[in-house]
């Protein structure tokens, strides 16, 4: 009896298909990324169309913005146990659906209120997405030398979304003003939905506990904080003065709640390990001069300069493309010398653009020293991050690698928050004193100096 042996082609043959449908799936799981870290930068070059269409000051303007990433930020503290107690493939694309109709209602908002509460509930859809996305992608790839590349794919949408979004912005609100950045979702809402509807991703359900009591005082506590600062630009004294006693006891009540909590919002543990607490100051403060440069820079350039926004989104190239082309030389650089180097110099970097940044807003010096300014920012963003993430990995304890990247995240997201309310609020500050907004500008920028510095001199000190 003879025994056909299975033809070498066919098995090619089947895997191909395979291998293709699984390389579409993780391109559907970047491009959400992709989508949600577009919506926190696509709208910084909208600002001055939105303002002059919705009748909003400065004030308004912040709310708009951080209405997003107060809610991100907090619920990415639980988003991870969410994503595992009821399946990380069903969290996601509950996540993606919200945030494609959510951006529709986004774009036919009529008042600012409405815009701030559906920016809110866009910030609920960005977290269901992301941490949901690491865990299709182990799904996805068991292996782990095909997971390490399939993540570092991942991770590089980052920089390509932080790279677009200013450009993108301009064009779109160019075209078609500032309700054009919001439908732009839309489209890549449905394509992420048909690219990842395979079995492939579909991952169990778990039994993790979910403190929703601490989760929702930790949110309260972030967006008092923010009402605090956007409050005080504002000259809105009394109103401050209650909002930042309303942090207090807010913040009482939800270390109250992590005390008593089976399931803490919040790992003590990691915050205990060597180097996690200052690895965690880095990244909130790259975030928060990230974002607030890019909320305040487009008023400037646009309200005092006259440039038109795809012109301001251009004007930012200098301070994305090494987001794009730098981090390669990061990794280079990480395994030959370790995270710290470069994690010093990115601080350092962008302590001293900050600073160029202050000065050429306060001269009016032109572009050219605002573009090294943004150049010297840029290359210090693009060799910190990339290197933080080693370094807070490698400081954790053993089994704790998903809980601290959900921390990291979490905590960079409000720094993003809290550098928008407060640079935005800094400029306010100068602009009522009667030094105009060149001058609140440059208040902003040595603001975010002193917080790079002092991140930067504490993550030294850290050992």
């Amino acid at each position: 009896m003879t025994t056909l042996e299975p033809s070498p082609f066919g098995e090619r043959a089947q895997v191909a298909p395979r291998t293709r449908r699984r390389t579409a799936t993780l391109f559907g799981i970047s491009l959400a990324y992709f989508m949600v870290l577009l919506d926190m930068t696509v709208l910084s070059v909208a600002e001055p169309d939105l303002a002059a269409s919705l009748h909003t000051s400065t004030s308004g303007l912040q709310w708009a913005t951080t209405g997003y990433t107060v809610v991100f930020a907090a619920l990415l503290l639980s988003s991870g146990a969410v994503s595992d107690r009821h399946g990380a493939h069903r969290v996601f694309r509950a996540g993606v659906i919200v945030f494609g109709v959510g951006s529709l209602l986004c774009a036919l908002a009529p008042a600012l209120g409405i815009l701030v509460a559906l920016r809110a509930v866009l910030g609920v859809a960005a977290a269901a997405c992301v941490p949901a996305s690491m865990a299709m992608i182990t799904r996805l790839y068991p292996d782990a030398a095909e997971r390490t590349r399939a993540v570092a794919t991942w991770a590089a949408t980052s920089g390509a979304a932080m790279a677009a979004g200013p450009i993108v912005g301009g064009a779109l609100v160019g075209l078609a003003g500032w309700r054009a950045v919001f439908l732009v979702n839309v489209p890549i809402a449905v394509l992420v939905l048909s690219l990842t509807a395979g079995r492939a991703v579909r991952c169990p359900r778990g039994d993790r506990r979910i403190d929703w009591a601490a989760q929702a005082a930790g949110c309260v506590v972030l967006a008092l904080a923010t009402d605090t600062l956007i409050a005080a630009g504002a000259r809105s004294w009394a109103h401050a003065a209650g909002s930042g006693a309303a942090t207090v006891l807010a913040g009482a009540v939800f270390l109250r709640a992590e005390r008593r909590s089976p399931a803490p919002v919040v790992n003590r543990v990691l915050l205990r390990a060597g180097g996690v607490g200052a690895g965690l100051a880095v990244g909130a403060a790259v975030n928060f001069t990230l974002s607030g440069g890019l909320f305040v820079l487009p008023l400037l350039l646009q309200q005092e300069h006259r440039l038109s926004p795809i012109a301001t989104g251009l004007a930012f190239l200098p301070l994305t493309l090494p987001f794009v082309l730098n981090p390669p030389i990061t990794g280079r650089i990480v395994v030959r010398l370790g995270a710290r180097p470069p994690i010093l110099a990115g601080m350092a970097l962008m302590t001293a653009g900050c600073l160029v940044l202050g000065g050429a807003v306060r001269s009016d010096a032109g572009y050219g020293l605002s573009a090294l300014g943004l150049l010297l920012t840029g290359l210090g963003v693009s060799f910190a991050l990339p290197a933080l993430v080693t370094a807070i990995m490698g400081a954790a304890p053993d089994g704790t690698a998903g809980a601290v990247s959900g921390l990291l995240n979490a905590t960079r997201q409000s720094g993003a928050t809290l550098g928008v309310a407060a640079m935005g609020a800094s400029v306010g500050l100068g602009a009522g004193a009667g030094a105009g907004a060149g001058a609140g500008s440059t208040y902003a920028f040595l603001l975010a100096a002193v917080v790079c510095a002092a991140s930067g001199a504490w993550f030294a000190a850290s050992g």
